[in-house]
């Protein structure tokens, strides 16, 4: 089994390269949805979240995800906090998926993580994949997407890491120069098809 981690910038198209590999037989771990499963039903780390940041709770005892938002996106040092407290969980999380998905004779499975090589779980690939996109197509992305301001989804963009810490780290590119979804679909296909022909 092939493991390949995919990451990049909002709104650049990961979700297109993900759906294109889904389509050759692979699997998907979607960390944004690991973690938040996690702050749904893991109860040590809703406990070690609470103890760091205070009165995050929602009126059902859970982690409020917009308070805790509220505390750590614009504090550097307590977004850093969280991020290695959340990490170990999701990596945990994680290499137990991939092993659910080996027993089962997966062929691929795919790792989507904007924090791919922050979080550390880049060493759990075989590969890696940088999907990235012009800023200006980011941005009229997310604002369609997510249904948002031009101004947050700019604050947005503007926060995150440029195309250079993705393209050093990861071993292929692509580059969704936005010219047509059924363009990037085949160029995204071509690659996990050539990944997957090399590794085999």
């Amino acid at each position: 089994m092939i493991v390949i981690g995919i990451t990049g910038p909002t709104g650049a198209g990961k979700t297109t390269t993900l759906n294109e590999l889904g389509k050759l037989g692979g699997d998907i771990i979607d960390c944004d949805v690991v973690y938040h499963e996690l702050l749904e039903r893991d109860i040590p780390l809703q406990n070690l979240i609470k103890d760091e940041f205070g009165e995050v709770e929602s009126e059902n005892g859970r982690i409020d995800r917009k308070k805790l938002g509220a505390i750590v996106f614009h504090d550097p040092e307590a977004l850093n906090r969280l991020n290695s407290i959340v990490n170990r969980a999701v990596t945990q999380a994680v290499e137990e998926r991939l092993e659910g998905y080996r027993a089962k004779g997966s062929c691929a499975v795919a790792i989507d993580a904007i924090a791919l090589f922050e979080s550390g779980l880049a060493r759990l690939c075989d590969t890696t994949v940088a999907v990235i996109a012009p800023a200006e197509i980011r941005v009229e992305r997310i604002m369609a997407r997510d249904g948002i301001s031009e101004d947050y989804a700019r604050a947005r963009v503007q926060a995150q890491n440029p195309d250079e810490f993705y393209t050093s780290r990861c071993e292929h590119v692509l580059f969704n120069d936005g010219s047509s979804q059924a363009e990037f679909e085949c160029r995204s296909r071509a690659l996990l098809e050539q990944i997957l022909v090399n590794y085999n």
